[in-house]
């Protein structure tokens, strides 16, 4: 039996931390909102509010700060191990923004990070995304340089290097493709919408199903100090497999327009697929 603490029990939070509790693990899971205590406790978590302050948060007294304090340590405690699935939730930012706000996520986990070392965490997985390669084309493996354009693909790098270059733990970077579900499929938020750019780009996906069971692996398999794609080795192209899927759901179809410009990224799933022998589950989602 492992202790785990899991930072983000959200869509992919919450069943993974039902998946180690049925499997023997002892799980901590932490929330951002006192309502949601009762759900994990519900599911057999041991329960957590912890908020990650924003670093510039003003009014923020000495009695909240050691009551914050106090609920992370908890949340770690006698934990060797550490997932981190929590979103930058950065879509609205832009350049524009200003520099203390974009910087936001990265400082929190940096905020976090003395917790961790004055804790039993030996541990830490960091769900990252692909998105902090950009708009690459071609073949996409561990080995290419990230080289994020969107904000929250930014953060997600900074983190990663913070996590990793620390010693007092080992830590694997676990960057998943677009994230899909029985409940959450992007065909939803395309559908009826034209002038859709790069038709031909392929897909790069994964389903939640493999992201549990990939999670599962790593850990089984004490797979550290390590960086991992995982997408599901299935690449059509946007235009045919959203097409295809409003089909299925009998919605709209989308529209895409062939003169929007086509990037050709295909995110690599061998070395996921070899170092840990993984099949993935779900490959046509």
């Amino acid at each position: 039996m492992k202790n785990i603490s899991i930072l983000g029990c959200g869509w992919l939070g919450l069943p993974l931390a039902k998946t180690f509790i049925e499997k023997g693990h002892s799980v901590n899971g932490s929330t951002t909102s006192e309502s949601k205590l009762q759900i994990l406790e519900n599911a057999g978590i041991n329960p957590f509010v912890v908020i990650l302050r924003d670093p510039e948060a003003s009014g923020e007294g000495t009695l909240e700060s050691e009551s914050v304090s106090e609920s992370i340590h908890a949340f770690l405690d006698n934990s060797e191990i550490l997932i981190i699935d929590i979103p930058p939730k950065l879509r609205g930012s832009n350049a524009d923004s200003s520099q203390s706000s974009r910087k936001i996520f990265v400082e929190k986990i940096q905020n976090l990070i003395p917790f961790i070392e004055k804790s039993t965490v030996k541990k830490v997985l960091f769900v990252s995304s692909t998105s902090v390669y950009g708009d690459e084309n071609g073949n996409i493996t561990e080995e290419t340089i990230p080289n994020p354009e969107t904000e929250s693909g930014k953060q997600l790098l900074l983190a990663e290097a913070l996590l990793q270059k620390n010693q007092n733990f080992e830590t694997t970077i676990l960057r998943f493709g677009g994230l899909i579900g029985e409940d959450r499929h992007p065909v939803k938020f395309l559908a009826g919408k034209e002038n859709l750019e790069n038709p031909d780009a392929p897909v790069n996906l994964i389903h939640q199903k493999d992201c549990i069971t990939v999670i599962e692996e790593i850990i089984h398999q004490s797979k550290w100090n390590e960086v991992f794609n995982a997408v599901v080795p299935f690449h059509p192209t946007r235009e045919e497999y959203y097409t295809q899927k409003a089909k299925e759901q009998n919605l709209t179809l989308p529209k895409f327009s062939a003169e929007k410009s086509n990037i050709k990224k295909v995110i690599s799933s061998e070395k996921i697929e070899n170092t840990l022998n993984y099949k993935f589950k779900i490959e046509n989602y």
